[in-house]
């Protein structure tokens, strides 16, 4: 989806923004209502969608573990979730396990769109931000 032709500042912070968690564009954010001029929709997308796959990862891994830890006291499915775990986490390509290039994927994939001033797309998290971003 393109609708506007951002700046190359823009696409530079929209990438950074996800690259670091989102504490890029949160700095830029804060920084234009210093100023007063609030970034383009470009821009104002990217951010808020980094933050908030940057809160869903928190949130989510605080409730795994939670869930984890729970389990762990049942005696027949403590040892299930502890192969799983290992299977997950285990180093596989370059010393990264599954779960994390499967995340770092996600950021890369969002990041290139970013850089080439496009709008990128995941299920359910992008129809979220796209209908709370207006202008």
């Amino acid at each position: 989806m393109k609708y506007d032709t951002p700046t190359i500042p823009d696409r530079v912070i929209a990438g950074l923004s996800y690259l670091t968690s989102g504490f890029a564009g949160f700095a830029w954010l804060i920084i234009c209502v210093v100023r007063g001029k609030f970034p383009e929709r470009f821009l104002s997308y990217h951010i808020a969608q980094s933050i908030f796959l940057f809160l869903c990862y928190v949130v989510i891994n605080a409730i795994f573990w939670f869930l984890v830890n729970m389990l762990s006291y049942i005696p027949v499915i403590n040892r299930i979730t502890r192969q799983l775990i290992y299977i997950f986490n285990h180093p596989v390509v370059f010393g990264y396990s599954f779960m994390q290039c499967l995340i770092y994927g996600i950021l890369l994939y969002l990041a290139v769109f970013a850089f080439m001033g496009l709008y990128s797309y995941l299920p359910w998290v992008s129809d979220i931000i796209m209908y709370n971003v207006k202008r």
